[in-house]
C-alpha cells in the first residue's frame, strides 16, 4: 500500500452503465507536505483485445461499430475501425479475449499469446486492457460474428491486408488506441 496517499471518502457520482466516483484524498508531496485532492474515477472493469493475423493471406481482422462517445466527439459518423476486445467480467483475460473473439469476429482461436497490459487512460479510468495476438486460418471460422444482439451489438467483421491496416492508421482512418497498438506490434515483431 502507497503510504502517501491517504483516501479520505469515496462518492459514487453515477452507478448507470459503469461506476463513476469522486475520489478525495490527500497525497504526499515530494517536499512532505501533503495537498488534498478531489479527483473522479470512472470504473468499467479490465478488458482485452487481441489483434486476429495471417501470415499466408497478409491479412488482419478488425471490426467496425457505431461509438457513442467518438461520434459526440467530432467523428462524423461514429463508426470506429477495432480490433476485437471485451470486458473480462468474472473470466480471466485469455478466456474473455477467446470467447469475444467468437462473438465479435466469428472465429474460434484456441491459442492466443498475451504480449503486453496497459493502462489506456490513467488519468480518469481505472481500466488495464490485456493485448493479445493470435494467427487465424479461414478453417476457424465458425459464425458470421456480429456480436452478441442482447448486448446491443452490431459489428461489422473485416479482413483487411495488413499493408492496408497500417496505412489506414497512418492516415487517420484507424483511430483507436488499443488497434493502432496492436497493428505496430504486428510491424515492429514482423508477425506479417
Amino acid at each position: 500500500m502507497n503510504e502517501k496517499v491517504k483516501i479520505l471518502n469515496t462518492e459514487i457520482l453515477s452507478n448507470n452503465w459503469y461506476t463513476l466516483k469522486k475520489v478525495t484524498y490527500e497525497y504526499q508531496k515530494k517536499d512532505g507536505g501533503w495537498s488534498k485532492q478531489n479527483r473522479e474515477a470512472y470504473d468499467r472493469g479490465n478488458g482485452a483485445t487481441i489483434l486476429l493475423y495471417n501470415r499466408d493471406s497478409q491479412t488482419v481482422i478488425l471490426t467496425r461499430q457505431f461509438r457513442m462517445p467518438t461520434f459526440i466527439n467530432g467523428n462524423a459518423d461514429g463508426m470506429l475501425i477495432e480490433a476485437c476486445a471485451g470486458l473480462l467480467d468474472k473470466d480471466n483475460a485469455e478466456e474473455c479475449i477467446k470467447r469475444e473473439t467468437e462473438e465479435e469476429t466469428g472465429y474460434k482461436v484456441s491459442d492466443v499469446r498475451k504480449i503486453f497490459e496497459a493502462y489506456m487512460s490513467p488519468g480518469s479510468v481505472t481500466e488495464i486492457i490485456y493485448f493479445f495476438v493470435a494467427a487465424y486460418s479461414s478453417s476457424m471460422k465458425v459464425n458470421e460474428g456480429g456480436g452478441i444482439e442482447h448486448e446491443q451489438e452490431d459489428i461489422e467483421v473485416l479482413e483487411i491486408p495488413f499493408d492496408k491496416a497500417i496505412q489506414m492508421m497512418e492516415d487517420g482512418e484507424i483511430k483507436d488506441g488499443k488497434t493502432i497498438m496492436l497493428l505496430q506490434y504486428a510491424k515492429l515483431k514482423n508477425l506479417l
